[in-house]
């Protein structure tokens, strides 16, 4: 995993049998961190993948998501997933097919997120008020939701990211 510093965390936990679930504002790296740390073992479902007129996103996103566990592959659902009403779910859904689900928080950095979403163009910028209306709904994940694991992921400062329990 190059660019990331890991905390060793809980031995015997099998990617294939996982179910990881991103945590965080707009353009707070989770999709970097995807792409750098998370891509070589698992398959991608993101909302923001979908065209921009696609109905029942989340029905295709659970549909998506069991498909790919009934299949024995990790995923991991790229969304800001800000509150239990968006991965209890997935939570569940991990579950009922034997696997774990694991919750990548990224603490919340308004400032830099505002920052870093000015910078996109076209449809990958959001509106500030969108980055602000997921602030208010945001809440940090923990094992009382039915998470197996939470790791806290920041930026390192090298370009890469530090995951800790």
């Amino acid at each position: 995993m190059t660019g990331v510093t890991r905390t060793p965390g809980p031995e015997g936990r099998a990617a294939d049998q996982d179910l990881a679930v991103l945590v965080g504002l707009q353009a707070a790296g989770k999709s970097t961190f995807y792409a750098d740390v998370l891509a070589d073992r698992y398959e991608l479902v993101s909302k923001d993948l979908f065209p921009r007129g696609a109905r029942n996103k989340q029905v295709r996103q659970m549909r998506l998501v069991a498909e790919h566990l009934a299949a024995g592959r990790a995923v991991a659902v790229d969304n800001t997933n800000p509150s239990p009403q968006e991965w209890g779910p997935l939570v569940e859904a991990a579950h009922a097919h034997g696997a774990t689900a694991t919750a990548y928080w990224f603490p919340p950095d308004v400032e830099g997120s505002l920052r870093r979403n000015a910078a996109r163009e076209g449809r990958d910028r959001v509106p500030d008020v969108g980055v602000l209306a997921t602030l208010k709904r945001l809440r940090r994940p923990s094992a009382a939701d039915g998470f197996d694991a939470v790791h806290e992921v920041r930026f390192d400062g090298r370009g890469g990211f530090e995951v800790r329990p």
